[in-house]
C-alpha cells in the first residue's frame, strides 16, 4: 500500500515536470492533448505518456490505476465522514448527560455554556480556517483541527469543574470549526461537479444521523459507563480518521513564491466581533432580558467590533474575509440566501420535539421520530437534486425548493388540535425534501464558480452565514414563542418552563399556539430566502470551464476582465491537473504561474481549482 495516496491538485509526476517533452498532451504547443491526433493523452496512440506510451510502465495506465485510485479516494472519503460525524455528535451528545455532569462538577447556573461555547468557537473560526486552507492547503488545516478536537476531547474527560469543562469545550469547538469547513471544501476538491451531490449527500446524511444519534449515545454512555466516556469515545474514532487523512490525502508541493502573510489582526477582530455578537444572541432572553443593560451593552460592543473588523480587513494584504466574498454577485447572494435559510431550519429542529412531547403527548423517543422524517428525506432529496439543477440550473432548483418549504411551513398552523403524530411527521418529510433542493445546489453551485485558491474561503463564508442565520433564528423564534406563552399564561412564564412541567389543557394549547407562530415566522423567512435568490442570485451561475457545466451555466469572463472586477484575486503556481471523470478519462488542464512562463490551456482560468488525481 506504500505510495497509494490520493492527490488534490495534481500528481507528483505532474509537478516533477513530465509535461515538458515533445508530444506531451499538456502544453499549448504541437501535440496538444485536446485532439484525437498524435500525442493525445486520451488514447493509446503514440506519444501517450500515461497509457502504454513511450517508455512508460503499462501498469500505470488509467485502466490499471482506476480500482486502486477508487480505494484510495474511498479511504479519504471515509476519513471525512468520520470527522464530520465527530463534529456533529459533539453538538448533541452532551444533552442527555447534563444532569450527571452538573451533579458531579456543579455549576448549574452556567451549564448552558457547554453548548454555547462549542457553537461560538465553531462559528467564529470558520472564516479563519477557510482562508488558511486556501493559503496553506486543506490537509494541514484539517489535521490541525482534528488534533485540536481530540486534545479538547481528552481534556474534557479530565475536567475538574464546570469552568474547566466549558474551556475545554471551547477548545473542542476550535477544532470543530476546522473540521466542518475543510471537509466541505475537500468534498468539492475531490469530486467534479457531476459527482459532488453524491459526496455532499453522504456528508449531510452523516451529519443528520449523528445529530439524531447523539443524545441516545450520550444517554447509553451515562447509563452504563460514565459521562466522561462521552468525550473519550472520540479518541479512537478520531485517531482512525487522522491516520487515514495523513496517509492517503496528499497535496502537491507547490513552487515557492513570496511568503504569504497571515492576517492575525483580522483573525482576532473576527473572533472578537463574532464572539460578542453570538453571545448577545445566545444569551439574550435567556440569561437576561433582551432590553436589559447587559444585552444592549453586548450588541453595542458587537457593532463597534464589526466596524473595526471591516476597517482592519480593508487594509490587510491577505484579509481573512476578502472583499470579493461580498462583491461577487453569486457568492453574496448565496451567503444571504443560506443565512436566511438558517432561520428556516431552526423552526423544526428546535420546536418540533417540544411540540411532539407537550402537545401530542409523545415520549422523547417518539417525538424524535417525528423530526427524523425531515432528517431522513433531506439527504435523499439532496442526492437527487443534480437531476434537476443540471436541467434548470442551480438558482431555479433552489427557488423550487424554498417555495415548497414556505408552503409546508405555512401549512403547519392548519393541522388539527391535537392531531395525530403522522400529520406533523408527513409535513417534516415534505419539508426535508424541499430543503434538500435548496442548500445542496447552492453550495455545489457557488463552489463551482471559484478556483482552488478561493474555494476554502467561499465555502467557509457560506457555512458562517448559515450558522449566523441559525443563531439569529433561535433567538428570534425563541422570543416569539415566549411572547405567545407569556400572553396566554402570564408574564412570568416561557416555553422552556412550561414544557418541562406537566400542564393542563390550557398549557398544551398555549404551546401549540406558540409553535404555530414560530412556523409562520419560518414561512416568512422562507419567503425572504426566495426573494433574495430571485432578485440577487444570477440566473446563470458562472461555473468554471473545467467543471461539467449545467445547462444554465455561462463561461466565466475573460481573465483580463475578471481580474479587473475581482479584488484580492489569488493565483496559484502552475500545476497540470488530472481530473478523472466517471468514465475514467484523464482530463488535463493547467493553471498560470505567477512568473507567466506557462500559460493556461484554453479550458482553464487563472485560478483553476485542483481536482483529485488518483494517479501515483
Amino acid at each position: 500500500m506504500q505510495g497509494e495516496r490520493i492527490f488534490v491538485g495534481g500528481s507528483r509526476d505532474d509537478i516533477a515536470g513530465r509535461t515538458d517533452g515533445p508530444g506531451d498532451g499538456r502544453t499549448d504547443g504541437p501535440g496538444d492533448g485536446r485532439t484525437d491526433g498524435p500525442g493525445d493523452d486520451r488514447t493509446d496512440s503514440a506519444g501517450d505518456d500515461r497509457a502504454n506510451g513511450r517508455g512508460d510502465d503499462p501498469t500505470r495506465g488509467r485502466g490499471a490505476d482506476r480500482p486502486a485510485a477508487g480505494r484510495r479516494r474511498g479511504a479519504v472519503v471515509a476519513a471525512l465522514m468520520l470527522s464530520m460525524a465527530l463534529a456533529a455528535l459533539e453538538s448533541t451528545i452532551i444533552a442527555t448527560a447534563v444532569p450527571q455532569i452538573v451533579a458531579d462538577l456543579g455549576g448549574f447556573s452556567y451549564f448552558s455554556w457547554l453548548f454555547s461555547g462549542y457553537l461560538l468557537a465553531v462559528t467564529v473560526t470558520l472564516p479563519v480556517y477557510g482562508k488558511l486552507s486556501d493559503t496553506f492547503g486543506r490537509k494541514p488545516v484539517l489535521l490541525a483541527g482534528m488534533v485540536l478536537f481530540l486534545i479538547g476531547s481528552l481534556l474534557c474527560a479530565t475536567a475538574w469543574n464546570m469552568a474547566a469543562l466549558i474551556a475545554f469545550r471551547i477548545l473542542q469547538g476550535l477544532g470543530g470549526g476546522a473540521i466542518q469547513g475543510t471537509v466541505q471544501t475537500l468534498a468539492a476538491d475531490l469530486y467534479p461537479l457531476k459527482q459532488r451531490p453524491k459526496i455532499q449527500a453522504k456528508l449531510s446524511t452523516v451529519w443528520a444521523l449523528s445529530s439524531i444519534a447523539g443524545p441516545a449515545i450520550g444517554g447509553l454512555l451515562v447509563a452504563y459507563a460514565h459521562w466522561r466516556w462521552i468525550f473519550l469515545v472520540n479518541l479512537p474514532v478520531g485517531l482512525v480518521a487522522l491516520w487515514l487523512v495523513a496517509r492517503h490525502l496528499h497535496e502537491p508541493v507547490r513552487e515557492k513564491g513570496p511568503r504569504r502573510r497571515i492576517d492575525w489582526a483580522g483573525a482576532l477582530a473576527v473572533f472578537a466581533s463574532g464572539g460578542v455578537l453570538l453571545t448577545a444572541l445566545v444569551q439574550g432572553g435567556v440569561a437576561w432580558p433582551w432590553l436589559s443593560a447587559p444585552s444592549l451593552a453586548l450588541f453595542a460592543t458587537a457593532a463597534v467590533l464589526l466596524a473595526t473588523t471591516v476597517l482592519v480587513e480593508r487594509r490587510a494584504a491577505e484579509p481573512i474575509i476578502p472583499g470579493w466574498v461580498w462583491k461577487r454577485r453569486t457568492i453574496a447572494a448565496v451567503n444571504l440566501g443560506l443565512g436566511a435559510l438558517g432561520l428556516v431550519m431552526v423552526a423544526p429542529t428546535v420546536f418540533i420535539p417540544t411540540y411532539a412531547q407537550s402537545v401530542l403527548q409523545l415520549t422523547p423517543t417518539e417525538g424524535g421520530f417525528v423530526l427524523s422524517a425531515m432528517i431522513l428525506s433531506w439527504p435523499v432529496s439532496a442526492a437527487l437534486s443534480q437531476h434537476l439543477y443540471t436541467r434548470i440550473g442551480f438558482r431555479n432548483t433552489a427557488l423550487i425548493g424554498v417555495t415548497g418549504a414556505a408552503l409546508v411551513l405555512g401549512a403547519f398552523p392548519l393541522l388539527p388540535y391535537p392531531g395525530s403524530p403522522w400529520q406533523p411527521a408527513l409535513l417534516m418529510l415534505l419539508l426535508g425534501a424541499a430543503l434538500g433542493q435548496v442548500q445542496l445546489p447552492l453550495i455545489v453551485g457557488v463552489q463551482s464558480t471559484v478556483g482552488w485558491a478561493e474555494r476554502g474561503t467561499t465555502t467557509a463564508s457560506v457555512l458562517f452565514c448559515r450558522q449566523i442565520g441559525q443563531t439569529v433564528g433561535a433567538a428570534v423564534f425563541g422570543a416569539i414563542a415566549n411572547g405567545v406563552i407569556a400572553a396566554r399564561l402570564g408574564a412570568d412564564t416561557d416555553l422552556d418552563t412550561v414544557a418541562r412541567a406537566p400542564g393542563d389543557e390550557s398549557v398544551r394549547r398555549s404551546i401549540d399556539a406558540a409553535v404555530e407562530w414560530v412556523h409562520i415566522g419560518a414561512a416568512a423567512a422562507a419567503v425572504i430566502t426566495l426573494l433574495l435568490l430571485l432578485f440577487l442570485a444570477p440566473r446563470r451561475f458562472p461555473v468554471l470551464p473545467q467543471d461539467p457545466a449545467p445547462e444554465d451555466s455561462v463561461p466565466p469572463q475573460p481573465p483580463a476582465q475578471a481580474a479587473a472586477q475581482t479584488a484580492f484575486q489569488t493565483t496559484v503556481p502552475a500545476v497540470p491537473l488530472a481530473v478523472p471523470d466517471e468514465a475514467g478519462v484523464r482530463q488535463e488542464t493547467g493553471v498560470r504561474e505567477e512568473t507567466g512562463v506557462r500559460e493556461p490551456s484554453t479550458a482553464s482560468s487563472p485560478e483553476t481549482p485542483p481536482q483529485a488525481d488518483t494517479s501515483r
